[in-house]
């Protein structure tokens, strides 16, 4: 038994054994239990049921003998299955041998941990091992409160590996690295990795996570936060989706931080700035704090290092009620003693109320390190769908703010700009009005932001192909509404900024 009183993790498979982690992927390649080969074989239904923890479709879409079948119930919905057929699909010996699978009554056998197909953004046929039953959206959802459990992909881990700019890069860190998942995708574009987490139980499975996928194997370090990394040391990348829930305590590793409040996530973003080589991104998801008299944003940029561009987005904002329930459902406590949740409930609700909390939010951090004297820091809330990946959005957000940054007025009027793509404009006002209320112009990639114009923005924007200046486009827009070109040049700039800084319009340069 584990110190909480529920049973102890099992063992894992061993992480030293790149022969075997080899032979079997290549066999699980052979019988296509890939990402689009699990589409294929279950179907849209069973195959969207298990994102919602639920197997029946699954178990019937498996009752065959095909080597497929047999892998699904084994690694994905963790059925015992005959030797005979496991043999026939897998190295079994080295399997049972090195702990993949293990033994389960007299003719079957069973796999030790969660097995999930992952595809990568290039095509990449991955594979993400976590604990049993702790595949997020996975076999039967989170069966396990242990403290060390480490769970599969969900979420908010593809959200990250989502958002993170991808350029090639000489060094990546993965700061909290669960099951892998952020340090496979650096796999693709960062020389080295390393990857810290202060549960050696995650670091394990990461290291089967990359053998299993083909992957590099990175530099792992076991350690809280920057820990394990020394002070000499500095990264192009870094990444993390940390621990980030404000609990009461930290009852499971994988979520509860065990600091106070938001320092957790307060504490990882101050420290990144010194940790960042010049241009090199951080990139975090966090919950923080809205407390009572203070302004949130105001509250986000306090977090921000010195020498570091930021660009920190509210995704989602919550209650406190609502977010201790969620969170309670996460460790499953409702499904417990009534009067133990209730405890519990109170504790959280007991904990905001001290330190005069009233809601929190959820979202993306993003630092760039630069030489720039005077630091951008944008904060603001976007609640709205947005196109992912967003990596390269990201990227071109820190691209336009060192063209503003560079450009005055008389620079800006100078410069060329085209028109992002799939850029509409809508206009807005009374049916049959002559002229419209006001235009607006929207996104359909990226962001997908809208934003209203004027009718010289408007016209102004819709001419933008990146032939002519600014100022001479200004000019002949003057002369078709019979406005004083110097006035137009005068008021316009500040509209062009906005339009660039949100990414409707690109410097053609």
């Amino acid at each position: 038994m584990s110190i909480s009183g529920l049973p102890a993790l099992p063992a894992l498979p061993a992480s030293d054994r790149p022969d075997v982690a080899a032979r079997l992927r290549d066999a699980l390649l052979g019988a296509s239990f890939t990402a689009d080969g699990l589409l294929d074989l279950l179907g849209a239904p069973a195959y969207a049921a298990l994102a919602r923890s639920e197997t029946v479709p699954a178990l019937r879409a498996t009752r065959g003998d095909t080597p497929l079948e047999v892998l699904v119930r084994l690694f994905l919905l963790q059925q015992p299955v005959p030797h005979a057929r496991v043999g026939a699909v897998l190295p079994l010996d080295a399997c049972l041998e090195s702990g993949w699978l293990v033994p389960a009554g007299a003719d079957e056998v069973a796999a030790t941990v969660d097995v999930r197909p992952y595809g990568g953004p290039g095509g990449e046929d991955w594979f993400i091992v976590s604990d049993l039953g702790c595949a997020v959206g996975g076999a039967g959802g989170i069966g396990s409160r242990e403290e060390g459990v480490v769970l599969g992909v969900g979420g908010a881990s593809t959200t990250l590996a989502g958002i993170t700019v991808r350029t090639p890069v000489s060094s990546a860190l993965d700061l909290g690295t669960g099951s892998g998942i952020q340090a496979l995708h650096a796999s693709r574009h960062a020389t080295r990795v390393t990857a810290t987490d202060l549960n050696p139980r995650a670091l394990h499975i990461t290291a089967l996570t990359l053998a299993l996928s083909g992957a590099p194997a990175a530099d792992l370090r076991e350690g809280s936060l920057y820990e394990p990394v020394r002070d000499d040391e500095t990264y192009d990348l870094i990444v993390s989706n940390p621990p980030f829930v404000i609990s009461p305590g930290a009852r499971l590793t994988y979520r509860d931080g065990g600091m106070g409040g938001d320092d957790l996530c307060r504490s990882l973003v101050q420290a990144a700035g010194d940790r960042l080589n010049e241009g090199g991104f951080a990139q975090f998801l966090a919950n923080w704090q809205h407390v009572e008299g203070e302004d949130w944003q105001d509250r986000l940029r306090s977090w921000v290092p010195r020498g570091c561009d930021a660009w920190i987005v509210q995704r989602e904002t919550q209650d406190v009620t609502q977010y201790a329930e969620l969170w309670l459902r996460d460790a499953g406590d409702h499904r417990g003693d009534l009067a133990e949740y209730q405890a519990r409930y109170d504790a959280w609700l007991d904990e905001f109320e001290a330190r005069k909390v009233k809601a929190v939010g959820f979202g993306w951090i993003t630092l760039r390190r630069t030489g720039a004297a005077v630091p951008s820091i944008t904060v603001e809330e976007w609640p709205h769908s947005v196109e992912q990946p967003l990596g390269e959005t990201v990227r071109t957000h820190f691209d336009r703010l060192d063209y503003l940054r560079s450009h005055d007025d008389a620079a800006l009027l100078e410069g060329r700009f085209r028109l992002v793509t799939e850029v509409v404009q809508e206009q807005v006002g009374l049916p049959g009005a002559e002229d419209p209320e006001h235009v607006v112009l929207r996104q359909h990639r990226g962001m997908r932001r809208a934003t209203k114009v004027d009718t010289v923005g408007a016209g102004f924007a819709g001419v933008c192909d990146g032939s002519l200046s600014a100022g001479r486009i200004l000019d002949a827009i003057a002369q078709l509404v019979g406005e004083d070109p110097v006035l137009l040049r005068d008021r316009t700039p500040a509209q062009i900024r906005l339009l660039v800084e949100q990414g409707f319009l690109e410097p053609a340069e």
